[in-house]
Parts: structure tokens; sequence; C-alpha cells
């Protein structure tokens, strides 16, 4: 009878460690699932639990920030990701994630100094040189940036287009547009 006891107790302990126990790894598998069906809040905690257990984990934090930015919650995104950023200065698809996160915000100069590392470090990047191209179209705090808007905005259109995304370079060719319009053909040479 006590064996029976101690081994139905020892194979419930095993039950509970194997779902409560989760190594980093484990928890942050658990994440990426999650926000492949679409569960940002449940993917946000299982990356925070990998991330308490391994915080030095640079795609924990950027994962993490992503879940955050779907579910809108764009302070929490930018600190996740700023310290992604902190962890993987070199990642520049965080960089790009940071960058948009802070459009999002309206931070135009943050969103500046983090896509302009990007469009000089990773070249062909299309995401990166529109929404640089926005940020310095709302840029409002200095002398507009007529050049550098209608520059990346053009080179945004031509990579999208050759990458066969032509949702993504029709919508861009919009804001180009609009910029054309708004800065005056003659003014941008």
């Amino acid at each position: 009878m006590r064996i029976a006891v101690f081994l139905s107790l020892f194979l419930l302990g095993f039950q509970v460690s194997t779902v409560w126990g989760l190594s980093p790894e484990q928890w942050f598998q658990e994440g990426n699932r999650f926000s492949s069906e679409g569960r940002f809040e449940e993917a946000a905690k299982a990356y925070q639990k990998s991330i308490s257990a391994n915080p030095l984990s640079p795609v924990a934090h950027y994962n993490l920030g992503i879940a955050y930015k779907n579910l809108m919650q764009l302070n929490q995104a930018a600190k996740s990701l700023e310290k992604a950023v902190e962890l993987g200065p070199v990642n520049m698809d965080i960089r790009v994630t940071l960058g948009n996160v802070y459009n999002l915000q309206e931070r135009w100069v943050d969103a500046i100094g983090q896509l302009n590392i990007v469009v000089h470090r990773k070249k062909g990047d299309a995401q990166a040189h529109g929404n640089l191209g926005w940020a310095y179209y709302n840029y409002k705090k200095g002398p507009p940036f007529k050049k550098m808007v209608i520059l990346n905005l053009s080179q945004a259109v031509k990579l999208f287009e050759g990458q066969n995304l032509p949702e993504a370079a029709e919508a861009t060719r919009k804001i180009l547009e609009e910029a054309r319009n708004k800065f005056g053909h003659s003014s941008i040479q």
C-alpha cells in the first residue's frame, strides 16, 4: 500500500513538474506556438516565463515585443524590443520592429534612429526604407527632410516590387505620391 501511494504521489509530482517546470526553451516554444495561433496574451505570458529563467535571450525579448505589438500594448512592446536591441545590437530585424513600434507611438526621432541603422547595415530592406520614409514624413521638430522622404519611399516601392509584394508597393506608392504633392515636384531635385 505504501509503495502504491508513493508511486501515485511520484507520478502526480512528475506530471505537475512537466506542466509547470518547463525550461526556458520550452516556454519560448510555447510562446511561439501561441503566437502562431494568434493567442498573443498567452504568448506574452510564455515569453515572460522564458525570460524570467533566461533574461539574456534577445530573441525571447524580441518575440515578447512582437506579442505586445500585436496586442497594441506599444509601451510594453517598445520596452521589450529596446531590451532585445541592448542584448542583440547587430540584429537588424529587432531594430526594424522597434522602429515600427516607435512609428506607431509617433516617436519619430527614435524611429529614424533605429531605421537609419537598418538601411545602412542591411541593404534591400523594403520595410525599413518605407518606415524610415514615413518617420521622416511625419517629423515636425526640425526642417522637413523632403529628399529623405522621397528617397526612402521610392526605394521601398522599388524593393517591394522586386520582392513581388504588390500590395505593400501600392500602399507605399500612395504615401510617396502624397509626399510628392505636399512637397511639390520641383522642390525634390
